[in-house]
């Protein structure tokens, strides 16, 4: 019986959560089951997704499963690049500084800031009036 090798990561950004699966393969990207292109429809998603897979130089060494929820399409993208580049580092430990250097493993926490009471929004408040 042969060994399947899957590396999984998970990755998050916005509200968005990623959950990575790198196999070896074609370079064949799925997420949600569906192909990359029809999930990711603007180019700068997808080249932002790709980025970790071109710096290292695995761009048709693994077929890329991806599971993403919450969250808005460029939220979803940045999640899926983290993941990625996790994986990438457990399958390979060399290309950790690489990644590192350009980034890649880098949570970028920033998060929508809450609705307070007895404002409009988060920041923005009813008009002041005197009389």
């Amino acid at each position: 019986m042969v060994e399947m090798v899957k590396y999984g990561a998970t990755g998050r950004r916005k509200s968005s959560v990623a959950r990575v699966n790198l196999i070896p393969g074609t370079g064949q990207i799925r997420i949600n089951k569906r192909p990359f292109e029809e999930y990711f429809a603007r180019e700068t998603d997808r080249l932002n997704i790709i980025e970790p897979l071109k710096m290292t130089n695995t761009l048709n060494k693994f077929d890329v499963q991806v599971r993403v929820t919450g969250g808005g399409t460029s939220g979803q993208a940045g999640a899926c690049r983290l993941g990625l580049s996790r994986a990438l580092v457990l399958f390979d430990t060399e290309t950790r500084p690489l990644l590192k250097k350009a980034d890649f493993l880098r949570r970028d926490s920033r998060m929508k800031e809450r609705k307070k009471p007895g404002q409009k929004g988060a920041r923005k408040k009813f008009q002041w009036v005197k009389r």
